[in-house]
């Protein structure tokens, strides 16, 4: 069909027999239209065709485009393997699709943390969350604040002119670290999500640790070390099972004076990766080995035990960045929230051997 020949809202007020402005009410879901005026528009619609207005013609009108960026620092298959990630996303939908708003995934790859700038000029955006990365010297962040475009971040970056949402990290690891001193552990290594998105794993210096930009990492690092002091912390490349896995091998696999009495993980998924390495070495938890994550994470093929962890809400902190959206594009600046976590005990942690 020919742009001439193809129906529009002029065409299908005037087979319905009312006025333009009329048929509009119909196609934007107000209420102020009587019911057998609005069928017989939507008969009408029907009999020419017409799917509604043009979204983008539309947009330029209200200077609303109806969609919502979240960035995620990884590609969708990690992310949606990472049930954090999902359950927070999930959080942001539930409180943004009711009113029509669609939510765009912004992913970054194996080599960057986000979209590109060019993805990101030909994008047009009502707001940005930040979902699973968060660089302050991001030069996507940059890019949005220059243009205009409210952000929120969830859990990072934290910067003066962005809405913040995030969770007591530091204190949960304090009661976790407590948790392990109390059982008796002084040899304690942790097991960190990646530090900056660029491939390396491995034991880090405190140089490498004063550069990151992960405030989640550092803060979760800090909060073990205000407990037991330094402590060892390795790397990993991903928050996946088989790097929690890879890790725990590394950390595990020595004599056994070298060995922590306990492994505190960043994530569930990663402790998930340490417990299968501990099984794999013929180690046994608590008895041999203690393993404590971070999330509360719902992880339903994990073996038969349960995961001592710290216990964040995860949807309600997508719920909130939701809402922060929405007062951001109705022009109100709502205030940073931090959320606060819980220890939960499981069967993971024990007294430290002897």
């Amino acid at each position: 069909m020919s742009d001439r020949s193809r129906p529009t809202l002029a065409t299908v007020a005037a087979l319905a027999e009312v006025a333009p402005s009329t048929a509009s009410l119909v196609f934007s879901g107000s209420t102020r239209v009587a019911p057998a005026t609005r069928e017989r528009v939507l008969a009408a619609a029907a009999e020419l065709g017409y799917a509604g207005p043009d979204p983008v013609a539309r947009s330029l009108r209200s200077r609303r485009s109806g969609v919502v960026g979240a960035v995620i620092g990884e590609r969708l298959a990690s992310a949606f393997n990472d049930p954090v990630a999902v359950q927070l996303l999930d959080g942001v939908t539930e409180v943004l699709s009711p009113l029509g708003v669609g939510l765009l995934l912004l992913p970054g790859d194996a080599d960057r943390s986000g979209p590109t700038l060019a993805q990101l000029a030909h994008v047009p955006l009502d707001a940005v969350v930040y979902a699973t990365c968060g660089l302050e010297d991001d030069p996507a962040l940059d890019h949005l604040r220059r243009r205009g475009v409210p952000v929120v971040a969830v859990d990072g970056p934290r910067v003066d002119d962005v809405v913040f949402v995030g969770i007591q990290d530091r204190r949960g690891t304090v009661e976790l670290a407590r948790h392990l001193a109390g059982l008796g552990h002084h040899r304690v290594a942790v097991v960190a999500m990646p530090l900056r998105l660029d491939g390396t794993r491995g034991p880090v210096s405190p140089e490498r640790r004063a550069r990151t930009h992960y405030r989640e990492v550092r803060e979760r690092v800090l909060g073990v070390e205000e407990v037991l002091g330094a402590v060892p912390v390795w790397e990993t490349a991903a928050n996946a099972v088989e790097e929690g896995e890879r890790a725990g091998r590394v950390l595990l696999d020595v004599p056994l004076a070298d060995r922590p009495t306990a492994v505190v993980a960043q994530s569930d998924v990663l402790a998930a990766g340490v417990l299968r390495a501990a099984a794999g070495l013929g180690l046994r938890v608590p008895e041999d080995v203690s393993v404590a994550g971070f999330d509360g994470a719902e992880l339903p093929w994990l073996p038969p035990v349960r995961l001592t962890t710290v216990a964040q809400p995860t949807a309600e902190k997508g719920r909130v960045a939701g809402r922060a959206v929405i007062d951001l594009v109705a022009g109100r600046r709502p205030d940073d929230v931090v959320l606060d976590v819980r220890l939960s005990v499981g069967t993971t942690t024990g007294p430290a051997p002897r």
